[in-house]
């Protein structure tokens, strides 16, 4: 009796001290919030408060809700449900809150569930007019952009879209790319660290935005400097375009609320001073911000908050006149702009072609790319069409632009294989063979013989190149149905087409002409994440149906799994930018399995001296924890370990099935719940 009262004891003193310190944490987030600390910071200290005491409603709330203010906004989730069973009053909106952060995850029939149950609430309850009451206009535009979500993801673009990897892309965010003609210089904005003029940081505890400029080197951007104090200053600089001969750069200043610049370079390759452009393009007291110069010089796209418009920010143009100055300014109209918010104009080098990002129309979330076709017959524009996924997501997509050739496009965005903030991409469109096409039949057809009588030519019958289907069962280590996220993404980057049937099964399509691998990714809280290659046949004339079981293992002690696609460069302990997919996978996890502990193990091949060996596998080890911690998981939750060859998994006789396969990264749980 005395035992089990010592036990009870130890338990709830315990308790006792994770109530404690989660409240030492909240203390410690509020005064990291007066001091203007980085948002991501605050966000895992009110993280750390939640998993000392699960039962500490404001520590779960406030963690869901820097987690949506931030990045990894599905990872909210998690909280917001412990808000709701704590107690389901607590925020009258709560539900809506754990709608979008399912929507933000891609999980969209989940999604639809809370909205639709907040939204009855909201009806029930129509007199409440508390502070936590979203409107009901705001949750009929979620649950559109979720049924719009749907559709998307079953139909996607054929679009590649790739990473510009690390030579661009920071931690901290970069977004607006703008090209020259020849697409041989990019400008582009950055918050990063490292070249920025100024060594001090925002009030939100980040660098300013400064510009930085690449050149394509070898049919690659070579790493991104500072273009320099003529254009930036120690304070927020950003830029918005730049002319088809590279001569003519145009940037964002804050002054006068928001306003557009200009700068020439000069034949030295240095730039002027910027100067603002005229009152007909910049307002008195309101923001100016994306700006597009049409190929002739003759036209300019901007977008301006100005009053007069359809709501919220419009884009607008303004035209040369004779004498070479731009004209007062004219809104686009309805049929481009909305109610919401619409940015980012990028006139194409066709001169008629419009790209931009809307708030409104057919959308997923958030801003999503649009485009629109210039009829000079008729004088107006087209109805913009939404670019799709996986172009758009449910996040912010922004600041499109084209290269000449029309090959290839740029923009910013949050995805998975990012770098932690906004990322700036590559868009390749796939040939149109890609798609599935009639095709004329193989079969003989029968000769006719020639009568008096004119006979009608028969059509020969059109036969379809239907397409592969996937159907993916994923199940947990007792063969029962597991909902999870997948995806299927080729291994030239495009996205297959997804329909969740429910009870942990999901069908994709692909339309491939050729076989191809793909990687089929697998997620779910609580258990080991699956990247597996898959690959899948050409389309033909008949269907073609492939089954694949995953079955997922639960996360437990001693738990091990080799990061198979982490990659290093040769020799040395930095990543490719290929790793960074399964990098960011692995630190989601962590995320989502806050208690849990793990070694992170570094492995090689015989190949060189053991000493040498167990330093670069120590050193690779570091790297994968010097990620994760990077992107915020707790130090103390990861240990490195270099075993060098001392743990082969195969003979290091043979380099495919041998060497190939020591040389590797592992995790293992050590701890935690």
């Amino acid at each position: 009796m005395a035992l089990l009262s010592g036990v009870s004891l130890k338990v709830f003193s315990q308790e006792v001290d994770g109530k404690q310190q989660a409240l030492d944490y909240i203390a410690q987030a509020e005064l990291m919030m007066q001091a203007a600390q980085p948002m991501v910071d605050v966000r895992d200290i009110y993280v750390f408060a939640a998993e000392a005491d699960p039962s500490n409603i404001v520590a779960n709330y406030r963690a869901g809700d820097f987690y949506l203010r931030t990045v990894g906004k599905s990872k909210a989730v998690k909280y917001f449900l412990k808000v709701l069973e704590l107690d389901p009053e607590y925020r009258f909106d709560i539900s809506y809150w754990i709608g979008q952060a399912y929507q933000y995850g891609m999980e969209f029939e989940k999604a639809l569930a809370y909205y639709n149950r907040y939204k009855t609430k909201l009806l029930d309850k129509d007199g409440y007019r508390g502070r936590d009451r979203t409107e009901l206009s705001v949750v009929e535009r979620r649950i559109y952009e979720c049924q719009n979500a749907i559709e998307f993801v079953a139909n996607p673009a054929h679009f590649s879209i790739v990473n510009l990897g690390s030579a661009i892309n920071t931690e901290y965010e970069e977004y607006g790319p703008t090209l020259n003609e020849d697409e041989t210089i990019m400008v582009f904005t950055s918050r990063r660290k490292e070249g920025n003029l100024n060594e001090n940081v925002f009030t939100d505890n980040k660098p300013y935005e400064d510009i930085f400029i690449s050149t394509k080197e070898n049919g690659k951007w070579g790493y991104a400097k500072n273009i320099g104090d003529v254009i930036n200053t120690p304070f927020h600089d950003s830029n918005l375009a730049l002319s088809a001969d590279g001569n003519k750069l145009f940037l964002y200043k804050d002054d006068n609320n928001g306003d557009i610049y200009e700068s020439t370079k000069k034949p030295d390759g240095t730039w002027t001073f910027p100067q603002p452009l005229s009152e007909y393009i910049n307002s008195a007291g309101f923001k100016e911000s994306s700006v597009s110069m049409s190929p002739d010089g003759q036209l300019l796209f901007f977008s301006s908050d100005r009053p007069g418009g359809q709501g919220g920010i419009d884009i607008y143009y303004s035209i040369k006149d004779r004498n070479g100055e731009w004209t007062r300014s004219k809104n686009l109209g309805p049929i481009i702009n909305t109610e919401y918010d619409d940015d980012g104009p990028f006139i194409d080098y066709d001169g008629k072609t419009l790209y931009f990002s809307s708030q409104g129309r057919k959308g997923m979330g958030g801003y999503d790319i649009f485009k629109s076709t210039y009829d000079s017959a008729a004088g107006e524009w087209g109805e913009p069409v939404n670019l799709g996924y996986p172009i758009n997501t449910p996040d912010n997509d922004i600041y499109f632009v084209s290269t000449k050739d029309g090959g290839r496009g740029y923009y910013a965005s949050v995805r998975e294989d990012g770098f932690g903030f906004t990322d700036i991409y590559m868009v390749t469109e796939k040939e149109v063979e890609e798609k599935p096409e009639p095709i004329a039949s193989t079969e003989p057809v029968e000769e006719v013989t020639p009568t008096e009588e004119p006979v009608q030519e028969v059509e020969k019958p059109v036969e379809t190149m239907l397409p592969v289907t996937l159907v993916v069962k994923v199940v947990d280590e007792s063969n029962r149905p597991l909902e999870a996220k997948v995806s299927l993404v080729s291994n030239d980057n495009v996205t297959a087409g997804k329909t969740n049937k429910g009870a942990g099964v999901f069908e994709f399509k692909v339309n491939s002409k050729t076989s191809k691998q793909y990687k089929l990714s697998v997620e779910n809280s609580g258990y080991v994440f699956e990247n597996l290659d898959v690959t899948l046949p050409g389309t033909t004339t008949k269907s073609q149906n492939i089954e694949r079981t995953v079955r997922m293992r639960k996360l437990k002690m001693g738990t091990r799994s080799v990061l198979s696609n982490i990659y290093f460069n040769f020799d040395k302990a930095t990543f490719k930018d290929e790793s960074y997919n399964e990098l960011n996978k692995l630190e989601s996890m962590m995320s989502q399995n806050t208690g849990m502990q793990i070694e992170i193990s570094g492995h090689t091949d015989n190949i060189g001296s053991k000493a040498y060996n167990k330093n670069l596998s120590q050193r690779r080890a570091n790297a994968v924890k010097d990620y994760l911690v990077k992107k915020g998981v707790d130090a103390r939750r990861i240990i490195a370990v270099g075993y060098g060859e001392e743990r082969p998994l195969a003979s290091n006789d043979d380099e495919k099935e041998g060497r190939e396969l020591n040389r590797r990264v592992e995790f293992k749980v050590t701890g935690g719940k």
